[in-house]
């Protein structure tokens, strides 16, 4: 009988929530009876008898949030969340260069894939028989990795597997849940190959990007879209709503912690979650933390380390 890989976990994580709703039309699922087929939300069907031609501005953004989830993309019996969400309609940054500066080259997606294959890791979790799986990437020659909160938050030995294969033992330097980013460390002589970030500010909307990492545990996974916004209002990790980078490259569950990057092979997000309906994986909405915000978090964990 062919194995089976985990599924999400219990609904419990972070949420994705529309800046034009109210705190009641946009409360957590966990308000409400989780399982699996559970329609998320109330709204009444278009044309029912409470529709009208005068409400129907106001009731569409709410006839949208049924079955739409946010769930993080870590992997394993304990790393899975799932949120009530909620139509975004705030517009995105639209990412205009300032005038004369030149616009950004999108680069061979190829060299990028085997720019940055060696710097990503596969993190493993283990704690009295539970388990939690995601992604990381190495962003120093000290050993430093980047990875997401949730995938560590339970605690447990860490583990990191390389692109080769070797499996690395890592310590947790620190964790910081309002931003979802944690870092760990291994030793400096493992050969992995720290990753080049992107420069703040030179993302833009519609660059071609990579999701790379170990979605459902398949180590050194990349996969391919664009920047599908920039500035979009969400909550990773339960903390207050900051600004993502959307993006419709392919992240699923064990994406965790990994890295987003453009054709140059420079990291510009560190991917966290994704929108789903009704329980189903990638609809070709994901959210990255950006990573001048993931980047500053980290220099500051590392340096309380």
């Amino acid at each position: 009988m062919p194995s089976t890989i985990g599924g999400l976990g219990e609904p419990r994580g972070p949420r994705f929530v529309s800046p034009t709703l109210s705190p009641e039309e946009s409360r957590p699922t966990d308000a409400l009876p989780h399982g699996p087929g559970h329609a998320v939300g109330t709204a009444e069907p278009p044309g029912g008898p409470a529709a009208t031609s005068g409400d129907e501005p106001s009731r569409w953004p709410r006839l949208l949030l049924v079955g739409l989830t946010l769930v993080a993309v870590s992997a394993g019996t304990g790393g899975a969340a799932g949120h009530l969400a909620a139509r975004d309609d705030a517009p995105a940054s639209a990412g205009a260069p300032p005038a004369g500066s030149p616009a950004p080259a999108t680069g061979d997606l190829v060299a990028a894939a085997d720019l940055v294959l060696a710097g990503v890791v596969s993190v493993q979790v283990s704690s009295g028989g539970r388990g939690a799986s995601g992604s990381g990437f190495l962003i120093d020659d000290r050993g430093h990795v980047i990875t997401n909160d949730h995938v560590v938050a339970r605690g447990g030995a860490v583990d990191v597997v390389g692109q080769d294969g070797r499996r690395l033992s890592a310590r947790l330097v620190g964790r910081d849940p309002g931003t979802d980013i944690a870092v760990l460390r291994v030793d400096p002589g493992s050969g992995l190959r720290p990753l080049a970030l992107a420069p703040s500010g030179q993302t833009r909307v519609g660059e071609p990007v990579l999701a790379v990492g170990s979605p459902l545990g398949l180590s050194g996974t990349v996969t391919a879209g664009i920047v599908s916004a920039l500035d979009r209002p969400v909550r990773l990790g339960g903390g207050a709503r900051q600004a993502a980078v959307q993006t419709d490259a392919s992240i699923n569950p064990g994406n965790s912690g990994g890295p987003l990057v453009n054709g140059r092979g420079e990291v510009v997000g560190v991917n966290t979650a994704i929108a789903t309906l009704e329980g189903s994986g990638n609809i070709g909405i994901g959210f990255a933390v950006p990573i001048e915000r993931a980047a500053q978090v980290a220099q500051r964990l590392i340096a309380r380390g």
